[in-house]
């Protein structure tokens, strides 16, 4: 049981008799129709992509719903399409998680071709005709918050950003710019219309992707590199769109236990990579069963049908307001406190965390009583559902391998969502009402306290990798557990920061708050977990 077309075709009785659902549809004519018809590609080749909309489209393929499969491309780490994408055909197995222990094991084929975004390398060829044919329709991305950036926290263009934009579209370095030529490329060609989708987990993404992409544009024509219409090309929503969207299903790295139930089954190709780039892939996927993923419906050359393969289309009104439901209240907001708390109390594992009845009652308040008053009803997802959800199914899946260290990766990229927009609509809706919140607070508290790289039992740990990672231990360098403070001018230039809470902090209620709660966790070995335990809500 290997991960190639032939093992597939050869082996058919072995793969369906171990419970593997496999492709039911021709997929050496489904390759040859996309070669020639593109319709669909997408940017960022990890684990989220082929759990998710690869496996999508896959239902629509199964049911005679598409003409076209999905062509991969990743930008910034190479590897994964040689070591995880090519041996094995381009084919990868998904296996979910569900809370009851049961399985579901599927070979995902409906990616046919995988490519590398380099314009130094043979694949950019490919990448441009596929951005000339008038047919092809949209371009999708998972590639992080991290890769729509083009300046510095204060405000000044990355180093390799400028030197992109000052050498022109021939030499791009970023996502940004390689997707601005790639464009500039389908303009040249006749300037059909497409659709650009940021499937990435952040707020407003596809206003993120346009402010990136034309921002690249803008600085080509300042340099004279590109005329005024291509600009106008980029901005005109009839021609280039940017539709909104919401993506929530957990995917971790590969896990060795579910490694080791394929290698039981047969299953050979069961080896997990590391790449220098310190990415974890594997042929396979191991994922929980939930998930959702909701498009704002704009798409000026057609798209696949992929509503067919359980993907909600609908208005932008409605995208913004699933989006904050989940990324401002119901789940983002409560995976961060879990990550930051389970670093500092030795947890591995998320669903660990969740037969703590401290960390529950955490992460119940932030969401019941401080997250949904200030939730919008999106309606085409209930949120006292979709948070219960969460709490009773999705977290305490013991049988996802989920880690507090992974949710901890980039922090200070996602607390201006998870908290700082719930801050924001206190103050815009109930501002006196910020006085109740004690959930909150302690979370922010908590990461300032996981920041000082020392666990609750007065040990060192790893920091996560984040960007601000460096500046923000700085700040808290020299301060050791046992410490009694006063801390209000160590930490106030970070919780006065608008870039990492959206508001600043100490000029509200919330400021003496959260100093207050890093002072009593900083008290000595204990604190954290005594903290906690004193926490009512």
């Amino acid at each position: 049981m290997k991960l190639t077309d032939i093992s597939l075709s050869t082996n058919l009785q072995e793969w369906t008799g171990k419970g593997y659902e496999l492709p039911r549809f021709d997929r050496k004519e489904l390759i040859a129709k996309t070669t020639a018809h593109p319709r669909w590609v997408h940017f960022g080749a990890g684990n989220i992509f082929r759990a998710f909309p690869a496996a999508a489209l896959q239902n629509v393929l199964n049911e005679g719903g598409a003409a076209a499969g999905v062509i991969v491309a990743e930008g910034f780490d190479h590897e994964i399409i040689s070591k995880a994408y090519r041996p094995y055909d381009n084919l990868n197995l998904l296996v979910l998680l569900k809370a009851d222990g049961s399985l579901e094991k599927k070979v995902i084929g409906s990616i046919t071709e995988s490519l590398i975004a380099d314009p130094s390398l043979p694949d950019w060829k490919r990448l441009s005709a596929v951005f000339r044919d008038p047919g092809f329709q949209m371009a999708s991305f998972t590639i992080t918050e991290k890769g729509y950036s083009l300046h510095t926290a204060s405000g000044e263009l990355l180093p390799f950003v400028a030197r992109e934009i000052s050498q022109g579209p021939d030499s791009p370095i970023s996502m940004m710019g390689k997707l601005a030529a790639l464009c500039l490329v389908r303009f040249k060609a006749g300037a059909s219309p497409l659709a650009l989708v940021s499937m990435d987990n952040c707020s407003h993404n596809g206003t993120r992707l346009k402010e990136g992409v034309t921002g690249i544009a803008r600085g080509w024509l300042e340099q004279g590199y590109v005329s005024e219409d291509f600009l106008a090309y980029m901005e005109d929503p009839g021609k280039t769109a940017f539709p909104w969207s919401m993506i929530d299903k957990i995917t971790p790295r590969p896990d060795e236990s579910v490694q080791e139930m394929l290698t039981r089954d047969g299953f050979e190709d069961t080896g997990i990579i590391i790449t220098e780039k310190h990415t974890w892939t594997a042929p396979f996927i191991n994922a929980e069963e939930a998930e959702y993923l909701v498009i704002e419906d704009d798409f000026p050359n057609g798209r696949p049908a992929l509503e067919k393969g359980g993907i909600m289309f609908t208005d932008r009104e409605t995208v913004d307001k699933v989006e904050r439901m989940k990324v401002c209240t119901c789940l983002n907001p409560l995976h961060t406190a879990l990550a930051v708390f389970g670093c500092l109390l030795s947890y591995t594992k998320i669903s660990d965390e969740m037969k703590d009845p401290d960390l529950v009652r955490l992460v119940e308040t932030l969401g019941y009583r401080e997250g949904l008053p200030v939730v919008t009803d999106p309606l085409i997802i209930r949120p006292e559902s979709f948070l219960q959800e969460v709490l009773r199914v999705r977290l305490p899946n013991p049988f996802l391998p989920d880690t507090p260290q992974r949710i901890a990766c980039d922090t200070s990229q996602k607390i201006p969502i998870r908290f700082g927009q719930t801050v924001l609509a206190y103050l815009n809706t109930n501002p006196g009402a910020l006085e109740t919140l004690t959930a909150l607070p302690l979370v922010i508290a908590g990461w300032l306290r996981y920041l000082t790289g020392i666990d609750d039992e007065g040990n060192s740990f790893e920091l996560s990798p984040d960007p601000l990672l460096d500046r923000l231990t700085s700040q808290l360098k020299g301060i050791s557990l046992g410490d009694r403070g006063p801390f209000d001018q160590v930490l106030a230039p970070i919780l006065n920061d608008t870039g990492i809470f959206a508001t600043d902090l100490t000029k509200t209620v919330l400021g003496p708050k959260i100093v207050g709660y890093f002072t009593a966790m900083m008290a000595g070995p204990g604190a954290v977990r005594s903290q906690l335990k004193g926490f009512r809500g």
